[in-house]
């Protein structure tokens, strides 16, 4: 197992995952479209998709940074982390990633862009002041690790496509709620309407959790890959603990944009009253275990 033994893997499925959601996306489109009486929606429905899809795959790294509210990172301000991403760059194989810096006293950090032209990593100050040099070590390489895999394009076309089917299916809740579009008469158009409705409701609620589902694997993945380019996977896991112990959210913390930390931006205590279907990272003691057999280091 290397870097890059789920490169082709996560290039793989992100075609796939495009499809299936392309199919849900015609799916909801035509089946709304009958219940309106107004075969446009289908068309009007594929091509917001398709557009979406392109944007988010070319200009995510922007869009990602900019929600972020991160700066650049100069050598000059920043001369231990530059250099540290840079030798980590060497040893993964990759090039050098843009190196941004978010001003917040959570630790935290996430990496985007669609291939390794075009990535970028971003820390926290508070993740500079709080870790060492060999924790720090862990968490870069970690971020690393998703650029070598390529598995931030899986999120990307992920969260872009799930955050559609959501507002797809909240336009039809809500024209039906204030009584627009077609009237269904007849068995037939009732049960025609009910179909939709459901499929508008639980439509989001599977593909918010098929998104979550991937982001908890990638998180497992890159803490494995980051340790083997580390050779010292107790690093990472120290991090870890120490992010984990923190109590305060990011301050500029979204839904949108949560899946790419490498710890959850709202809190470690955030999503604990759900069931862990709902949760955007794996929980910090199962990572740990996975890195080191143990519960905590």
């Amino acid at each position: 197992m290397t870097l890059y033994t789920h490169q082709a893997s996560n290039v793989r499925k992100t075609w796939a995952l495009m499809i299936v959601f392309l199919i849900v996306v015609i799916g909801l489109g035509r089946l709304f479209s009958q219940v309106w009486g107004n075969p446009s929606i289908l068309y009007i429905a594929v091509i917001f998709a398709v557009l979406m899809n392109f944007f988010s795959y070319w200009y995510s790294d922007k869009i990602v940074v900019k929600l972020a509210g991160a700066r650049p990172a100069s050598r000059s301000e920043f001369f231990d982390l530059y250099t540290m991403v840079e030798n980590l760059s060497i040893t993964a194989g990759l090039l050098m990633p843009k190196i941004y810096v978010i001003n917040d006293p959570a630790p935290n950090a996430f990496a985007t862009g669609r291939d390794e032209k075009h990535a970028v990593v971003a820390v926290t100050t508070g993740l500079l002041q709080l870790l060492n040099k060999t924790e720090l070590e862990g968490v870069i390489a970690h971020e690393l690790s998703h650029i070598g895999n390529r598995d931030m394009l899986v999120a990307t076309v992920a969260v872009v496509l799930v955050g559609f089917v959501a507002i797809l299916s909240d336009i039809f809740l809500r024209s039906r709620l204030h009584g627009f579009g077609g009237d269904r008469k007849g068995k037939a158009g009732v049960i025609l309407l009910v179909v939709a409705l459901v499929a508008a409701i639980l439509a989001p609620i599977g593909a918010t959790l098929l998104q979550l589902a991937i982001s908890r694997k990638r998180e497992f993945l890159a803490d494995a890959s980051g340790a083997l380019l580390t050779r010292y996977p107790e690093g990472l896991a120290s991090a870890l603990q120490k992010i984990g112990g923190g109590r305060a959210p990011l301050r500029r913390a979204n839904n949108a944009t949560a899946h790419l930390y490498i710890a959850n931006p709202f809190g470690p205590t955030a999503g604990r009253s759900f069931t862990h279907l709902f949760l955007s990272h794996p929980p910090i003691e199962d990572r740990i275990k996975a890195l080191t057999g143990r519960n905590n280091i």
